[in-house]
């Protein structure tokens, strides 16, 4: 079953259909240079998935809504742009569901409260995985910086590794920190 990019806010009619293999959610604004590497990453993985059992979700913040197509899915990654470390750093980290998170219903979502929200709601979350990259610049422009841009090739690697649909002849990725 192949899924293209779907819109940020996905229909809440989907009880008892049938787990994805993955969902990915690329977040941040692409408005804001670098801030966009999130969305970036998720319209190449569209594209590049095509196909497969993997659902692609470019958004500008995460909200509430998200937690429904968690809840479908077996695997999650979420790309966002990082404020620590060098510019270009890609860093990977498991994310589990945290129930404390109070933030899931409110503007600010986290990967963690929307596993919770996920799992409360409706009885699963996956597992997920976050990767970020470390931003040169947050200004106004719809460019990525050089050296963001430059990440983006390994960040798709990394996630379509992760996915178990790397490219032929491609190495498996070590978890980086």
């Amino acid at each position: 079953m192949s899924r293209k990019a779907a819109p940020c806010a996905p229909s809440l009619s989907t009880i008892n259909c049938p787990l994805s293999t993955a969902l990915i959610i690329g977040y941040g604004n692409p408005l804001r240079s670098d801030d966009g590497i999130g969305w970036r990453s998720a319209e190449l993985l569209a594209e590049c998935l095509a196909g497969q059992d993997v659902e692609v979700i470019p958004c500008h913040q995460l909200t509430p809504e998200l937690a429904e197509p968690l809840s479908r899915s077996m695997r999650a990654v979420f790309i966002d742009a990082d404020t620590q470390g060098k510019p270009g750093r890609i860093r990977r980290r498991v994310v589990r569901a945290e129930t404390a998170a109070a933030s899931a219903f409110t503007h600010t979502c986290t990967p963690s409260a929307l596993l919770a929200s996920a799992r409360q709601l409706y009885g699963h979350s996956p597992q997920a995985i976050a990767i970020t990259v470390t931003a040169q610049s947050f200004e106004y422009g719809g460019s990525l910086s050089s050296v963001v841009l430059a990440a983006l090739p390994k960040v798709v690697k990394q996630v379509r590794q992760l996915l178990g649909v790397a490219p032929p002849g491609s190495n498996q990725l070590t978890e980086q920190s």
